[in-house]
């Protein structure tokens, strides 16, 4: 989970441990909506506060000619509030802890310099644009074009134009202008000494989606200059990352790894959240691809072992699901993992709900309570019902919608199957069935007696017994599969750490050393 982008929309699930004092600021940082649930007698003062006059008002986006090269576009159109003041731009949103209003509606050939209007019908989270709290606000308007990446407001070809700036409440005849008239350009991939780009076509995932797709990866090359090859860590961060993220790894303490080893950072980002690396109905064979396509070209470019025992892999949060799927799936290809906070891998806690159980709801316990989709410390504060219809206006890349991406077949609509009921938060029960394809704790289970020999000594997973998001349930469920099994799996439950914290220098040293250790017989005998 994590999102790893940086603070100017802060979203949760980090990647790196240099962000973990980030994290921690903002989930300090007071909420101000009511989206992230205050208590009842709170939401009802707040609701004082929404004024109804504006079922009127709508905000009227143009397309230019300047930006459209004569082509009518169907894409989502997004119009994104900030409060004035702020020196953040509104299209950097939604921010997960702090979300701001923003509406949204579908669009199907709209046609350069027409308009589309965004008013109160239009989806809107946390209400509709009728309901707008008052006050002083910035509106940005966003056009989501690219496919491929799960951002919105600064996705590489999405359009967004310049911030207007309003009152509410207003006369109900008011109509706010906006246009999209600037694309997003590519994000510049800064090379040094050490720090390069990788890139190559991948022709598995291109006939899947019927376009060009390319894998994309960072390498962090040895300190000083090496004329004989070296094992590799494969790196996956959390969702929302990417492997511009590489330069930090450098500056975090204890995995620098020197001359030790290069480190790999794979780019996971893809439109609907956070592929995983795992083949899926909707995201495509990204792991068929990885291992045969862009880990071949890695090793011909770079001064690689190619051999399984010098490939390992670590990640955290959706990274470190990423990397225990790739192990456990690919037990053959890789030479041991160091999961940080994963994702759920056992989905009888799937972030406290049990997926397998009848009755089952997202977004009630069965005392029927809200279910909180995070914590600080002990205390809740971010809720599935209201994460879930933030997500619902988003229309797709959020973390709930993205493990649908992964771990749904695909519907009848082309889009992936539901596993809960968007208003009433009921689970699916032929869908969960679905993902048990997908659940790490079965897939071992039942595939004990062949992985057993083929993982001895390989399976590394640690968390924080107060994970942010709720993902130490699972990884404690693991850990009593596993013993069971007569594994030898070191699975971690750290006391008092979180979904952050977690990842300090100690930490970091210690999956330093259990890596140098690793590939220590294999270099002994090269």
């Amino acid at each position: 989970m994590i999102h790893d982008r940086d603070e100017r929309a802060w979203n949760p699930r980090l990647g790196a441990s240099l962000l973990g004092a980030a994290l921690l600021t903002a989930l300090c940082a007071a909420p101000v909506w009511a989206q992230v649930a205050p208590p009842e007698a709170s939401r009802k003062a707040e609701a004082s506060k929404v004024v109804q006059a504006l079922s009127g008002i709508e905000f009227s986006v143009d397309y230019p000619a300047k930006v459209a090269e004569g082509k009518s576009i169907s894409a989502r159109v997004y119009v994104m509030l900030g409060r004035q003041g702020s020196k953040v731009d509104p299209r950097t949103g939604p921010n997960w802890f702090r979300p701001e209003p923003f509406f949204a509606r579908d669009v199907k050939d709209w046609k350069p310099g027409d308009s589309v209007h965004i008013d109160a019908e239009s989806d809107g989270f946390p209400a509709p644009l009728s309901q707008l709290e008052a006050g002083a606000y910035r509106a940005q308007a966003v056009v989501r074009l690219n496919p491929d990446t799960a951002e919105i407001g600064t996705g590489e070809g999405n359009l967004f134009g310049p911030i207007v700036e309003f009152t509410s409440p207003a006369k109900a005849s008011d109509s706010i202008k906006l246009t999209v008239d600037q694309i997003v350009p590519p994000k510049p991939f800064q090379e040094t000494d050490r720090i390069k780009l990788a890139e190559c076509p991948s022709p598995i995932l291109s006939a899947f989606f019927g376009r060009p797709i390319k894998h994309q990866a960072a390498v962090i090359l040895p300190k000083a200059p090496t004329t004989g090859k070296l094992p590799t860590v494969y790196t996956i961060t959390g969702f929302g990352g990417d492997h511009h993220s590489a330069p930090r790894y450098l500056q975090s303490p204890g995995m620098n790894f020197a001359n030790d080893m290069v480190r790999i950072v794979l780019n996971a980002d893809c439109g609907t959240g956070h592929h995983v690396f795992a083949d899926s109905a909707n995201n495509g064979p990204r792991g068929k691809a990885l291992i045969e396509e862009f880990i071949p070209y890695l090793e011909k470019t770079f001064p690689l072992i190619a051999d399984p025992r010098a490939r390992l892999l670590n990640g955290h949060s959706s990274g470190g699901w990423s990397s225990l799927w790739l192990q456990v799936t690919y037990p053959d290809t890789f030479g041991g993992v160091w999961s940080t906070s994963p994702d759920p891998v056992d989905f009888r806690d799937f972030q406290r709900i049990d997926l397998y159980r009848s009755g089952e709801n997202a977004f009630r316990d069965p005392q029927g309570e809200r279910r909180p989709v995070a914590r600080m410390g002990t205390k809740p504060f971010l809720f599935y019902d209201s994460f879930s219809k933030m997500e619902a206006v988003m229309g797709y890349g959020g973390q709930l919608g993205s493990f649908e991406a992964v771990f749904s077949p695909k519907a009848v609509d082309g889009q992936p199957r539901k596993l809960w009921d968007r208003k009433t938060g009921v689970i699916d029960p032929e869908t969960a069935k679905t993902w048990e394809a997908y659940d790490i704790r079965l897939v071992l289970e039942r595939n004990w007696p062949t992985l057993k020999p083929k993982l001895a000594g390989k399976l590394h997973v640690i968390t924080g017994s107060l994970d942010t998001f709720y993902l130490d349930g699972a990884v404690k469920l693991l850990k009593e599969s596993q013993a069971k099994l007569g594994s030898d799996a070191d699975i971690e439950i750290i006391p008092d750490k979180d979904h952050s914290n977690i990842l300090n220098a100690d930490l970091a040293e210690r999956i330093d050393q259990g890596m140098k250790a690793a590939v220590a017989p294999l270099l002994k005998d090269r």
